[in-house]
């Protein structure tokens, strides 16, 4: 698993990304779709964690209508901390959040996750509502 030179990674697995996406193993999750978060800004990188209810919460966050998934993933090249909350939001990477313009790979399903109440989960798109920061794309 290869990292950026100049970044450092601090984990090397197991992976995770959440969605509501119905997907099989073997599929590849890529980069190019609207973002969930800025339905208008197209995203240059696929996103994922280390922390199983990272993956969770953004499963529950998702668009669409389909129910919350959350898929043990392997990346198939290069990665990097995720800026948007690395460093510019909590100082290291404590979400343990990275991302890759290479795709994902499923390789398996998780269903063992701690689920957000509908409160907590009506803060967090809340709070992404009134946040005004752009996207680092």
């Amino acid at each position: 698993m290869d990292t950026q030179a100049n970044t450092e990674v601090l984990d090397h697995g197991p992976f995770y990304h959440g969605t509501r996406a119905d997907l099989q193993v073997g599929e590849l999750l890529t980069p190019g779709f609207n973002s969930n978060y800025h339905p208008e800004v197209i995203m240059n990188h696929i996103y994922f964690t280390a922390l199983v209810n990272g993956a969770g919460l953004a499963a529950a966050l998702a668009k669409g209508e389909g129910r919350e998934r959350v898929y043990l993933v392997e990346p198939t090249g290069s990665f990097e901390n995720d800026p948007n909350v690395t460093d510019k939001k909590f100082p290291g990477n404590p979400t343990r959040s990275y991302r890759s313009q290479a795709p994902l790979k499923i390789i398996g399903e998780v269903s063992d996750w701690e689920r957000i109440t509908p409160e907590a989960l009506q803060q967090w798109r809340e709070r992404l509502a009134n946040n005004k920061g752009a996207i680092i794309n």
